[in-house]
């Protein structure tokens, strides 16, 4: 199963909207941007998968990255705390575990 990065930042988006319903007009950009390149790692990720490039230790420690990256992304917006970019991130990820984890065969999220 081919993941769908358009899919997954569309639904990502939605969930992180959902948590940052007062910042929203605000941190929309970053959220979307953040969000496509997310769904870009773990489309990434199924490619060296197939292809044996990447064992699921180092998937892990790839998409830990760019969680982390999104993460410091987010909080460079005025008025945005830790917590509230955590539960964004943790929201749009949640939002697309079940997904992810069935394309890749294991469990990424």
């Amino acid at each position: 199963m081919a993941i769908d990065v358009a899919e997954l930042a569309r639904v990502m988006v939605g969930a992180a909207r959902g948590k940052l319903k007062k910042q929203w007009p605000v941190i929309r950009a970053y959220a979307e941007a953040e969000a496509r390149k997310t769904a870009e790692t773990i489309a990434m990720i199924e490619t060296l998968r197939l292809t044996s490039a990447i064992s699921p230790t180092e998937a892990r420690l790839l998409l830990e990255m760019q969680r982390n990256s999104a993460k410091a992304v987010l909080m460079t917006v005025e008025g945005l705390g830790l917590l509230a970019a955590e539960a964004a991130i943790n929201a749009a990820i949640g939002a697309v575990r079940t997904t992810v984890n069935k394309a890749l065969g294991f469990t990424l999220l």
